[in-house]
């Protein structure tokens, strides 16, 4: 076996990679689903009686545009647009119970509320959104519900109200730090309130709180991840959410407000990634997958040694359920055997919801094959293993080249990533996309792997 040094790795396998939030890719969707295959498609994944649900709602505002992101979002200071969103996201949920009445009787496990901003809406506004919402679904006693927050703009009495409904997980907006980055990407944030937000949530008894950080910002260096490693240590959150930046300028504007030569990138990149690793382990942190950390004692941490652990569009869960429903503008859902995605933009999401009840923009029916490796993707993602059937030995082929470079193992034909291949797992799930290894796209479509 050859030694290879990382920055020769990184040379090699830092090119545009899919995330494998899902299989197929996004960009790989062909076979669109009409609204009424869908629906199909829904009751078909609640045909079972102990069949399980995860929702998710979509709040796409927030007052101020981070110039990094890359969500879904509307930037508007004008708070008046909260009401006729939530009628929209009612109508929307109550198509849908008309539409497949097992939503209301299936048990739900998991709620999320994501954005954009969901601490964006008024305490009035969130006590309505949820009551309407709760009141017509069977939600479990156990059921993880969690919702992310910008700590500039999120008020105790806000976290009081979700806490109210049974949330109890929190997911902090933090990204970083350190006042010059912060600027660059058009986030001040101050560390007190990080703080205070962190402090709410425990003396309100959230029991998960997870910060969300991101390595490869622009002006990034070791300087600045270490400060923001040290104070992330500090507040010590049960979770934390550790992504590589997506330098994705075609698609997202306002990442032209900076240049790449703002940007760390390549080894420097993965050096901030190496080093927060080493001291978020020191102080108890487990690595999972490839872009998240959990203490020993959280629920992540324990679903990945119960090998029920999942990930999906939210990223890394605890569990999987038969349905992922997606409500509001863009959002996406699952039920394993079709994707679908709502429209993206905001007012013709809201027209089609007035009109149709649905707002389908697009999505993607599995076949057989995807069926299979999408099953395959998902195990080599959560565990880093996985047994590949022996009908398909050109996979084998294609990873040749990675496992001389000891990025993988074989043995037969069980999969394993070595500690040095955790870095580029991203490119050894490339081994295992059939649909993207078939026709490589034409234009830039996806975010480097390192």
């Amino acid at each position: 076996m050859k030694t290879v040094s990382l920055s020769d790795l990184i040379a090699k396998y830092d090119i545009p990679v899919p995330r494998y939030t899902s299989y197929p890719t996004v960009p790989y969707w062909t076979d669109f689903p009409t609204t009424n295959e869908w629906l199909n498609s829904v009751s078909k994944s609640l045909s079972k009686q102990d069949a399980k649900i995860s929702i998710y709602i979509h709040i796409p505002f927030c007052e101020t545009l981070c110039s990094f992101c890359g969500c879904n979002t509307s930037i508007t200071k004008n708070h008046s647009v909260e009401e006729p969103y939530i009628t929209y996201l009612l109508k929307e949920f109550h198509s849908y119970l008309q539409a497949v009445p097992e939503i209301s009787k299936r048990q739900v496990d998991e709620i999320h509320l994501g954005g954009g901003s969901p601490t964006y809406l008024s305490e009035s506004n969130l006590d309505y959104l949820l009551d309407n919402l709760f009141k017509e679904l069977n939600i479990s006693p156990n059921a993880s519900l969690s919702v992310e927050v910008d700590p500039r703009r999120t008020r105790k009495t806000q976290l009081d109200v979700m806490r109210k409904y049974g949330f109890n997980r929190i997911s902090l907006g933090v990204q970083d730090f350190d006042e010059e980055v912060q600027r660059i990407v058009n986030r001040i944030q101050p560390f007190e309130k990080t703080k205070e937000t962190t402090e709410n949530a425990h003396e309100l008894g959230y029991k998960s709180v997870n910060f969300d950080l991101i390595y490869g910002l622009p002006k990034q260096n070791m300087d600045t991840m270490k400060k923001t490693v040290e104070k992330t240590i500090l507040l010590y959150p049960d979770r934390i959410a550790f992504y590589s930046y997506a330098h994705v300028p075609w698609i997202k504007a306002a990442q032209r407000l900076f240049t790449e030569e703002d940007l760390p990138t390549g080894e420097t990149k993965r050096t901030l990634y190496e080093y927060a690793r080493n001291e978020f382990e020191k102080v108890g942190y487990k690595e999972i997958g490839m872009d998240h950390f959990a203490h020993e004692n959280d629920g992540l941490w324990k679903a990945l040694l119960n090998k029920t652990i999942h990930r999906n569009f939210m990223g890394y869960t605890e569990f999987r359920t038969d349905l992922l429903l997606g409500l509001g503008v863009s959002a996406i859902s699952d039920s394993w055997e079709c994707f679908h995605q709502n429209e993206k933009i905001l007012k013709k999401y809201q027209k089609r919801i007035n009109e149709l009840g649905f707002a389908t923009l697009r999505g993607h029916k599995l076949n057989e094959e995807d069926l299979e490796f999408r099953k395959l993707i998902l195990e080599l993602v959560t565990t880093l293993e996985v047994t590949i059937p022996k009908e398909h030995e050109e996979i084998k082929n294609y990873l040749q080249e990675m496992e001389k470079d000891n990025l993988i193992i074989w043995n037969e034909n069980h999969l394993q990533v070595t500690e040095i291949g955790r870095a580029f797992l991203r490119n050894i799930c490339m081994g295992l996309d059939l649909r993207m290894r078939r026709k490589l796209p034409e234009a830039k479509v996806f975010s480097q792997a390192i």
